[in-house]
């Protein structure tokens, strides 16, 4: 909800040194943490009314808001179940990180 309203740098800058000791409270890895936060704020880039990315792609291809917003929703959809996959199943990200052993 934050990348609705806030661009991605100033998002991480406000929430993450909140957020960073919850999650740490609660047993979350940090690698996971900041995979989901940063996932969260790639989706706030394509999403009305701050979506920068609709404003770069509206100015690049001339057609206007409307048609781009319309085709990005199917997209938005697989993006939240894989956000969803993401959070919930936590090896899907790290299992390639531990293994480069971090």
């Amino acid at each position: 909800m934050v990348g609705l309203f806030l661009e991605g740098i100033a998002a991480i800058l406000v929430l993450v040194p909140i957020l960073h000791p919850i999650a740490m409270a609660l047993g979350i890895d940090p690698l996971h943490f900041g995979i989901v936060v940063i996932f969260n704020l790639m989706m706030g880039l394509i999403t009305p009314p701050m979506g920068l990315c609709l404003f770069v792609a509206d100015s690049v291809s001339g057609v206007g808001m409307g048609p781009i917003i319309r085709r990005i929703l199917p997209m938005l959809g697989v993006q939240f179940l894989i956000l969803l996959l993401i959070t919930f199943v936590p090896a899907l990200v790290t299992f390639l990180p531990r293994l480069a052993g971090y």
